[in-house]
């Protein structure tokens, strides 16, 4: 009976590959299919314009973090870590970056897929939605840093709070067990 199962699964299989094998569109996307596909996103462009997008909340963020300290920094101390996060990103190997992005992309997509995504991303409405890809992943992260950062402070006090109950629950057990011992 096992190897009845075990045959009909083979025989499904290679049905299954062999049907896979009449439609191209339905072969995995090749590496070529990927890069066709990210060309025709702008990747590259699409990723400078975030990467700078990016540079104004990191510079924000560096003011918010390190600046109430400002006293016991140097005077340029804005300015150099700013500088420093600009040079950063834009050090980043962001073409690597694309490069390894493919083989996910070939897991997840076919060719037909891709050839519908290139197809759509060709037309006026697919080129106006990557140029403006940027500005609203932008003000979109502007909207969302507020309720983000309510967010973690809630999720920070309540951690602090967890972990200030637990050392006090754990207290009265670590001095009773050793007044034990010493009995």
């Amino acid at each position: 009976m096992k190897r009845i199962l075990v045959v009909v699964l083979v025989c499904i299989g290679f049905c299954g590959y062999a049907g896979g094998q009449q439609n191209a569109g339905d072969q995995p996307a090749t590496k070529e299919d990927i890069q066709r596909y990210l060309d025709v996103m702008h990747s590259k462009e699409m990723m400078t314009q975030i990467v700078d997008a990016m540079v104004k909340p990191m510079h924000q963020l560096i003011h918010e973090q390190y600046m109430k300290d400002k006293d016991k920094l140097p005077p340029d101390f804005e300015a150099r870590m700013n500088k420093m996060i600009d040079d950063e990103l834009k050090s980043f190997p962001w073409s690597d970056f694309l490069d390894a992005m493919i083989p996910v992309y070939q897991k997840h997509f076919t060719k037909k897929d891709v050839d519908a995504f290139v197809a759509f991303y060709s037309t006026p409405t697919g080129q106006k939605l990557i140029k403006e890809l940027p500005q609203i992943t932008t003000e979109s992260m502007q909207a969302m840093m507020p309720l983000l950062q309510k967010q973690m402070d809630s999720m920070q006090k309540r951690v602090q709070d967890e972990v200030a109950e637990m050392i006090k629950q754990s207290a009265p057990q670590s001095k009773g067990s050793g007044a034990q011992d010493k009995n």
